[in-house]
C-alpha cells in the first residue's frame, strides 16, 4: 500500500513500551522533531496518559493503547484497537513507523535461569518483536521504517545476562532477515542497540549503584554512562528522511562502550 504522508502531513509512528524510560524519551523525540505517536504501555495507565499529555504539550497527536508484547494471542485485538484509533484521531489507515523497544529485565547467572525466566525474555524481547510485527505489516506504509532495540550486551558479555542478550541477538538477525524481506516494500529496517543508561530498567541499577556507575563509565570512550536523552533523539534521526538509506544495520548508541 503506498503511503499515505505527503511533506506537510505528520508522520505517525507506533512506539512500544513507552510510558517510561527510552521508550517514552524516543516518543517525545519523534515530536520534538514534529511527528505524531502511537505509544502503548503494559499496565500503567497514569504514565502512559501523562506521555501523551507532554507529547500534545508539544503541539502533536497522540494516544496510548494498552498492550502486552509477551502475548502474541493478543496481538489481533491490539492491530483492530489500533485501526480504530488511526482512524478516529488522524483518520488514516496506517502509520508511518514501528519502534519495537518495550521489554523488560531478569537477569541471572546461567547455570540459575529458570524455564519461566527465560521463556518470558524470549517472549517480550523476540517472539513478540516477531509476531508484533508480522501483524501490523498491513498497517505499515509502503517507504516506512522499523526500528528493533537491542542492547550492547549482544557485543560484550556479561555475567548474569546470557538469557537476556541472547534474545536482543536473535532480533539483531531478525532485523536483517526483515530488512531483506520488506525492502521490496521501500521499509527500512534497523536495529539501536543502547550501552549502559541512567534509566530505571532492571531496577535502575546503573542510576543508582554509584559504583557500577563509575565502573561502566570508566569503559566508556565519553567517559560517562549513557542517558535516555542520548537514544531517543538518535531514534527520532533514524526515523528522519535524511536517513532513508539505512537498512539492516546494528547501530550501537554507547558513547564507545569497551572499545
Amino acid at each position: 500500500m503506498p503511503s499515505t504522508t505527503t511533506a506537510s502531513t505528520p508522520t505517525i509512528t507506533l512506539v512500544t513500551g513507552a510510558s517510561r524510560g527510552l521508550g517514552r524519551n524516543t516518543a517525545l523525540a519523534i515530536a520534538r522533531t514534529g511527528g505524531d505517536v502511537v505509544i502503548t504501555y503494559h499496565s500503567k495507565a497514569d504514565e502512559a496518559q501523562a506521555a501523551v499529555a507532554e507529547i500534545q504539550a508539544l503541539g502533536r497527536k497522540a494516544v496510548a493503547l494498552q498492550l502486552d508484547t509477551g502475548d502474541v494471542a493478543s496481538f489481533a485485538g491490539f492491530t483492530e484497537r489500533l485501526r480504530t484509533a488511526l482512524q478516529a484521531t488522524w483518520g488514516r489507515s496506517t502509520i508511518d513507523h514501528l519502534v519495537n523497544n518495550a521489554g523488560h529485565g531478569d537477569y541471572a547467572a546461567f547455570a540459575e535461569t529458570s524455564e519461566a525466566q527465560f521463556d518470558r525474555l524470549v517472549d517480550v524481547h523476540f517472539k513478540g518483536v516477531f509476531f508484533l510485527t508480522q501483524a501490523l505489516l498491513p498497517l505499515i506504509a509502503d517507504g516506512g521504517r522499523i526500528v528493533n532495540f537491542s542492547t550492547g550486551l549482544t557485543r560484550l558479555s556479561l555475567p548474569g545476562y546470557a538469557a537476556y542478550a541472547a534474545a536482543k541477538g536473535a532480533v539483531e538477525v531478525l532485523t536483517r532477515y526483515l530488512a531483506k524481506e520488506l525492502g521490496a516494500r521501500g521499509i527500512a529496517v534497523n536495529t539501536v542497540a543502547p550501552g549502559a543508561i541512567e534509566t530505571d530498567f532492571g531496577g535502575g541499577a546503573v542510576r543508582d549503584n554509584p559504583e557500577l556507575n563509575r565502573h561502566l563509565a570508566g569503559l566508556t570512550a565519553l567517559g560517562r554512562v549513557g542517558l535516555p536523552d542520548d537514544i531517543g533523539p538518535m531514534v527520532a534521526s533514524l526515523l528522519g528522511a535524511s536517513n532513508r538509506w539505512v537498512t539492516a544495520q546494528r547501530i550501537e548508541v554507547s558513547g564507545g562502550q569497551a572499545l
